[in-house]
């Protein structure tokens, strides 16, 4: 499933990051997330650590982010415990990047609901914008992954692109997304085909007393998913 990405020349790295430190915003950030955890339980603020540093890099370089080995060994030092106890949680998961990723990172489901629904057609819409598994475009626009369960099966098939997952996708909804990002665009997240959630396509089909009598699905959803 996962494809190996390439990690930069250590050397260039530490010499890129090996003062990484945040920014003034994210030193206040920082101390508000470790105030979280009592004394001696500092690991705990690993992910929400990295994640922050993460982005930070992602700022700095006008991508999505990634995790140099220096930055980790940063968030290690702030909370106080080896290295290899952040860097096996940087590695367990996949919301972080161990190497540089573009300024979208494509995250295509190809576990078995999303594989029956369709995620062939997802990742051959995006082959043919030019996106290789386990590279970023030479624009450095994208990056493509194809990752285990995100999450949203009901919704099937689905990608995370960033921080927003869009869903219900099939080839030409795909190549729509793709083609908003790269014009500068925000594709509004969640389905793609306008349901509510991961609802019925045509609206309730149960517990229809609960709904608000005054809502109109059939205006939300669109006249060809009404039922």
């Amino acid at each position: 499933m996962a494809d190996a990405v390439h990690i930069p020349d250590e050397a260039e790295t530490r010499a890129r990051w090996g003062n990484f430190a945040w920014t003034d915003a994210n030193a206040e950030q920082a101390k508000v997330v470790l105030g979280r955890y009592p004394a001696g339980r500092e690991q705990s603020a690993s992910i929400p650590l990295l994640d922050l540093a993460q982005r930070q890099v992602g700022a700095e370089t006008h991508t999505q982010g990634w995790l140099p080995v220096p930055v980790i060994e940063f968030v290690a030092r702030q909370i106080g415990v080896p290295y290899m106890r952040v860097y096996e949680v940087a590695t367990f998961y996949t919301m972080f990047n161990l190497a540089p990723v573009g300024r979208y990172h494509v995250q295509v489901c190809g576990t078995t609901p999303c594989m029956l629904a369709g995620s062939d057609d997802v990742l051959a819409a995006c082959k043919n914008r030019g996106l290789v598994k386990g590279g970023t475009t030479p624009d450095g626009l994208f990056t493509l992954t194809e990752v285990e369960c995100l999450g949203t099966c009901a919704n099937a098939p689905m990608v995370q692109i960033n921080d927003d997952n869009y869903e219900d996708l099939d080839y030409d909804r795909t190549v729509a997304v793709l083609e908003a990002l790269a014009k500068g665009e925000t594709p509004t997240p969640g389905s793609t085909i306008s349901r509510r959630a991961s609802c019925p396509e045509g609206g309730p089909t149960t517990l229809k007393a609960m709904v608000d009598e005054n809502h109109d699905y059939r205006g939300e959803w669109g006249t060809a998913h009404a039922g």
